[in-house]
């Protein structure tokens, strides 16, 4: 029975299958322990909330455990090569693998990982934080929510639902707008003649209603309050409000105050400007002179 036994586990074929089954329970097993032990070191350090600090959390536990999974498949890989007496470092030489590390593509690619590292490090940005990655060639920012950190690559997507993938390496400027808190700053043009010590206290009184809100009342830190007059148009005069909110949170807050400043304005008569044009009428006598 032994040897029928012995017999069946020298089969290169179960091997294999034992090997696999045996990464698949590591892999698993491995990215449990990663994630307890990196949950565990975050929480030893002050985070402005719990969000904040989740999302360190599941950034650098993915990207461990991806790490932590490559190595054990390629350990898995190696072994099998073994069980089938070939060479693995002879068919990485002959597959170009070593011809590829080494070459010029390897100096973008240790860039990407290095810069990978510096994000992770450093805090720059999680998943889940709204950024704008600015450098490259063009220059152009490239915005969005981010989606997925690896050491070589962050996904971001955008507004329109786009997934825009951006080498770690090629971000010279990040822009993060939702990391520990976001900031809400809206601009109103009201007539000119308006009151603007009227303007300021409706601006105000909406804010504080605001913090008082069930819904809102709990995402906002500081409430929306009146700033400063900011500059004159064509058309009015703008005045300038600015509030602080959880993150991510200001767009959802600015645009309900804007609805409920409409509805304050409208009630005590305040005005808010539309662009004018004025023409100069010429008479007809003036035109056949």
């Amino acid at each position: 029975m032994s040897s029928d036994i012995q017999q069946v586990l020298q089969n290169p074929i179960i091997q294999t299958i034992i090997v696999i089954i045996a990464a698949l329970l590591i892999k698993m097993i491995s990215g449990n322990i990663i994630d307890r032990i990196v949950r565990q070191v975050i929480k030893s350090h002050k985070y402005v909330t719990r969000a904040e600090e989740r999302k360190r959390e599941d950034t650098i536990s993915k990207v461990f455990g991806t790490l932590a999974g490559v190595v054990i498949w390629v350990v898995a890989i190696g072994t099998i090569a073994s069980i089938f007496n070939l060479n693995f470092g002879a068919i990485a030489a002959s597959a170009g693998l070593i011809g590829i590390v080494i070459g010029l593509g390897a100096q973008t690619t240790i860039r990407d990982y290095v810069a990978g590292i510096y994000i992770l490090l450093e805090n720059q940005y999680r998943v889940g934080d709204i950024v704008t990655l600015s450098g490259g060639t063009t220059g152009i920012g490239t915005s969005g929510v981010v989606e997925d950190i690896s050491l070589r690559i962050t996904k971001l997507r955008d507004l329109d639902g786009t997934l825009n993938i951006v080498r770690n390496g090629e971000a010279s400027v990040i822009t993060n707008r939702t990391f520990e808190y976001s900031s809400v700053v809206v601009d109103v043009t009201v007539a000119f003649g308006t009151d603007i010590d009227k303007v300021e206290k409706v601006m105000n009184e909406v804010g504080n209603a605001m913090l008082q809100d069930e819904t809102y009342g709990k995402l906002i830190s500081e409430p929306i309050q009146y700033l400063r007059v900011d500059t004159f148009t064509d058309s009015g005069v703008t005045v300038k409000a600015v509030g602080k909110v959880m993150p991510a949170e200001q767009w959802t807050i600015a645009g309900d105050f804007r609805r409920r400043l409409l509805k304050a304005f409208a009630h005590d008569k305040i005005i808010i400007a539309m662009p004018q044009i004025v023409v100069h009428g010429i008479e007809t006598k003036q035109l056949h002179k």
